[in-house]
């Protein structure tokens, strides 16, 4: 008799399934430091904004369309001498009402002259100001005040619903002349959050009085957090992906010599 050698198939230990790291180890590095990355930019936006905003509620509609009663806002912490014309502000002033904010736009600063109206427009300084963000088919004041130097060190102030607010027009016979110190100032709102209508837009009718205010950084801020997110749930799904990806791909038998017989 000759001898003959034959070949078997071995079986798989465990029914094919591996007790190891599913994908390669590059792999895993990689989706660990993405999604390392990805918690560093979600805390750390969310951090950068702890530190610089401050949100607010606006319990009334002076503000509005820009801000509608009962909205959020997140408004960036200023010092009272970086506020310039066209900021929507928040500050506090007994005067105006004990133990309470108040968030007004800013519509002149220290050495301005303001008065109302020319054509329905406001003027400071002699230029008539474009105000788009006014309620549509409204005058910049319903009635005429005298008109306003502004002292140095003092803002002037005006509701965007000029019809409704108790502003800088409701207090011209206060020894200010309804003027507020800068040092009142707390903050710059930046956005309304709740409900969400974003960033406010550039007061751009103000741009031939002076340079206007920057925004804020958050929109840095929020391409951080969001981000981070992807970051996160892209390099967690590393290991979900890689599991699927080795399932499917087929086995190739793994041949035994079973000798000469």
């Amino acid at each position: 008799m000759g001898g003959e050698s034959t070949t078997r198939t071995a079986p798989r230990s465990g029914g094919g399934t591996s007790s190891g790291p599913v994908g390669s180890r590059t792999g895993q590095r990689l989706s660990g430091l993405v999604v390392a990355l990805g918690l560093a930019l979600f805390l750390g936006g969310f951090g950068w904004a702890a530190l610089v905003y401050r949100p607010y509620t606006v319990p009334t509609s002076s503000m509005s369309p820009t801000i509608e009663g009962g909205s959020r806002v997140l408004a960036q912490k200023v010092d009272g001498d970086e506020v310039r014309r066209g900021d929507v502000v928040v500050f506090s002033d007994k005067e105006w009402v004990s133990n309470a904010l108040v968030v007004k736009r800013v519509v002149a600063v220290g050495g301005d002259t303001v008065a109302c109206c020319t054509e329905g427009k406001l003027t400071v300084n002699g230029k008539q100001i474009e105000e788009p963000y006014l309620p549509e088919g409204s005058l910049a004041e319903i009635q005429d005040f005298p008109t306003v130097k502004v002292p140095e060190g003092r803002l002037f102030l005006l509701g965007d619903e000029r019809q409704g607010s108790l502003d800088s027009t409701a207090h011209l016979t206060d020894a200010a002349q309804g003027t507020v110190a800068r040092s009142a100032v707390e903050a710059r709102v930046d956005a309304v959050v709740y409900p969400w209508k974003g960033m406010l837009k550039s007061p751009t009718g103000f741009e031939a009085l002076g340079t206007l205010s920057r925004p804020g950084p958050l929109r840095t801020i929020l391409w951080m957090i969001v981000g981070g997110t992807v970051l996160i749930f892209g390099g967690a799904a590393y290991g979900p992906i890689a599991k699927r990806t080795s399932a499917r791909r087929p086995r190739r038998p793994q041949p035994e010599s079973a000798g000469a017989r």
